[in-house]
């Protein structure tokens, strides 16, 4: 692979894109242990160590099988940093700002994401390996960054409780939300409101994977679960994934045309998330969900209706597959280049961020690593499936992948609104009380709110401890 033109067949293409799903799955499955036992913060400099040298690898690759093995390894990576990085950032903030401070994640994700693409487009037109080459390189130094930085950052104190490092856990309290003093009222709060937690699960023996499939934890891991799945139905990886295709179909003339009209789709990715950062703590997870929905949801309706109504369905004569044609009709072609940028900015400040705070806050303590290990491997799952069935359904049924989508995306809307409870505003430990019962209904969902704010006036929450006892 040195020394000219590289080309790879469709088929090695989905391979590798096949194989870093694969290393990501498998990664944020191992990350669960890794972040019980070795703690968040050393997860992920192994994580972001792990990543670096899998780029490493592709960068460097002297052949097929090369790049194959370093994009297992790289995903690998990414797997671990995507299940451990909301772990650690919901058991530092403060319970006011959770949301906001998680959602920086993807705000970052999007920022990579847009310097990816222009990278590769700055880089198409070179003749040798450094158009693949550079791209895969650059992204070493992120990672970098992230190794070397995350070793100044403090443990989670929660973890450190947990481990009996109570002394620690104090301090990095007191460092995180009183500029250090350790007398604070709040902080102690806190402090004592962790300890509890953790000696009641102690008790009642909540640290097993098998904890998650009983009772009312049962009904979260299926809420989290559900969630990261949800997150792909939207169709968004594959939506930004197979952009310069969309846009060609919508009526975009030429690749060049449509690689720019992809990288303003980018672009509005970044800074649509901001929102997400300024109003998730505000509005609360269950709105911005049920509004995101909606809003991808009725545009790629549309985008489907008018793409299905105005464009021509063709065979390809280059490739013998079915494509659309709505070149003859600027006005219909605009109105879908408009919708699908309304659907990624509906995404970017609801289901991207949002899809990663929640399944991070809803388990106690004692089972939160293993919890959000399951939900994330599920997002990486359903990440593998849905990229193998969308380059299918563009090529058959054409502008019926956007009607597909905008069902998945009104189903996804309903569900938040009958099955979700509000999270916003509590802390992790008072989410038993939360999740207590086996929620089914929206009017359920509006009692156990009730619950939980007659409980905080009268100056009392429940552990899980004491949800279990109340179902025995």
């Amino acid at each position: 692979m040195t020394g000219g033109n590289t080309y790879l067949t469709a088929l090695q293409q989905s391979v590798i894109t096949g194989l870093l799903l694969a290393g990501c799955f498998v990664g944020s499955l191992f990350a669960g242990q890794l972040c019980e036992r070795l703690s968040r913060k050393y997860t992920i400099i192994v994580a972001s160590g792990v990543f670096c040298i899998g780029a490493a690898i592709q960068t460097g690759a002297t052949g097929y099988d090369m790049i194959l093995g370093g994009r297992f390894v790289a995903g690998l990576g990414v797997g671990s940093l995507s299940m451990s990085v909301p772990l650690y950032l919901s058991e530092l903030a403060p319970k006011e700002i959770r949301g906001r401070l998680i959602s920086l994640q993807q705000l970052t994700i999007t920022i990579g994401l847009m310097v990816a693409f222009w990278v590769n487009v700055g880089t198409e037109s070179l003749t040798s390996d450094a158009a693949w080459r550079i791209p895969l390189g650059i992204q070493i130094a992120p990672a970098a960054v992230l190794f070397f930085g995350t070793i100044f950052l403090p443990f989670s104190p929660r973890w450190l409780i947990k481990k009996g490092r109570n002394a620690e856990a104090l301090s990095v309290l007191a460092r995180l939300h009183s500029a250090g003093d350790e007398t604070a009222p709040h902080v102690v709060a806190e402090y004592e409101e962790i300890i509890a937690q953790v000696e009641h699960e102690r008790a009642v023996s909540v640290d097993s994977y098998f904890e998650l499939f009983k009772g009312t934890l049962l009904r979260r891991l299926i809420l989290g679960v559900l969630i990261q799945i949800f997150q792909q139905f939207t169709g968004i990886n594959s939506i930004m994934y197979y952009a310069p295709t969309i846009f060609q179909q919508a009526g975009v003339p030429g690749r060049s045309a449509s690689l720019i009209a992809s990288g303003v789709n980018g672009v509005l990715n970044v800074f649509a998330t901001i929102p997400a950062i300024l109003f998730l703590d505000r509005l609360g997870r269950r709105v911005v969900l049920i509004s995101g929905a909606l809003v991808m949801g009725t545009a790629m309706l549309l985008c489907g209706i008018v793409m299905g109504a105005t464009g021509r369905v063709y065979k390809d004569p280059t490739s013998g597959q079915n494509t659309v044609d709505m070149s003859g009709n600027t006005s219909a072609s605009y109105f879908c280049i408009v919708m699908v940028y309304f659907f990624v900015a509906g995404f970017a400040y609801s289901w991207g961020p949002c899809g990663w705070v929640y399944p991070a806050e809803i388990y106690p303590l004692s089972i939160r690593a293993k919890g959000t290990s399951l939900t994330t491997a599920a997002n990486w799952l359903m990440n593998f499936i849905i990229s193998l069935f969308v380059p299918v359904m563009l090529t058959t049924i054409t502008w019926g992948t956007y009607i597909f989508f905008g069902c998945c995306c009104v189903v996804m809307a309903t569900c938040v609104f009958l099955f979700y409870p509000e999270t916003k505003g509590r802390s992790l430990e008072e989410m038993d009380v939360v999740f207590s019962g086996r929620i089914l209904t929206f009017r359920d969902v509006k009692e156990a709110d009730l619950k939980f704010r007659n409980q905080q006036q009268n100056g009392k929450t429940e552990s899980y401890d004491d949800v279990k006892e109340e179902q025995v």
